[in-house]
């Protein structure tokens, strides 16, 4: 079973186009059987998580505290760590493929140890680096992510 890791900014609003495009990805990747690894809390990882719960989809948060109760409502699966952003290591290590949607300087770490994990890595409206695949949609994020199921 894949695990998808999907990175992104926590200030993200549903009005926004990035929520959106996290919200119809954790869609489809819970269509697919996948399971979305993400840092739990609000914005884009609340947006992936509560897509993937309405098609019945796993959802695991990697949280910056001990007491895991800043998860957003759609994690099934809290694991607090009590490192705050030096839990970003962790989320992307989670993940067999990765995913950036925005973001800002937590998600460009992540991006970065993304690529010095050698994850392989798409992003939609997020930092420019060396090595992101950048896509102009949902549709291109997808086609890569089924890459990994063939």
């Amino acid at each position: 079973m894949i695990q998808v890791a999907v990175i992104g900014s926590s200030k993200a609003l549903p009005e926004e186009e990035e929520y959106k495009v996290a919200y119809q990805l954790g869609k489809e990747i819970a269509k697919r059987g996948w399971i979305v690894v993400c840092g739990g809390r609000t914005g884009i990882m609340e947006a992936v998580c509560k897509g993937a719960k309405e098609e019945g989809g796993l959802t695991v948060g990697i949280l910056p505290s001990y007491e895991g109760t800043e998860a957003n409502p759609y994690v099934d699966i809290k694991i607090k760590t009590g490192m705050s952003h030096n839990r970003n290591p962790l989320v992307v290590a989670s993940g067999d493929v990765v995913v950036a949607i925005g973001g800002n300087w937590g998600t460009l770490s992540e991006i970065a140890y993304a690529l010095i994990l050698e994850k392989p890595i798409i992003g939609y409206k997020t930092h420019s680096v060396e090595g992101l695949i950048q896509a102009r949609g949902i549709d291109q994020i997808l086609e890569f992510l089924d890459t990994f199921s063939r």
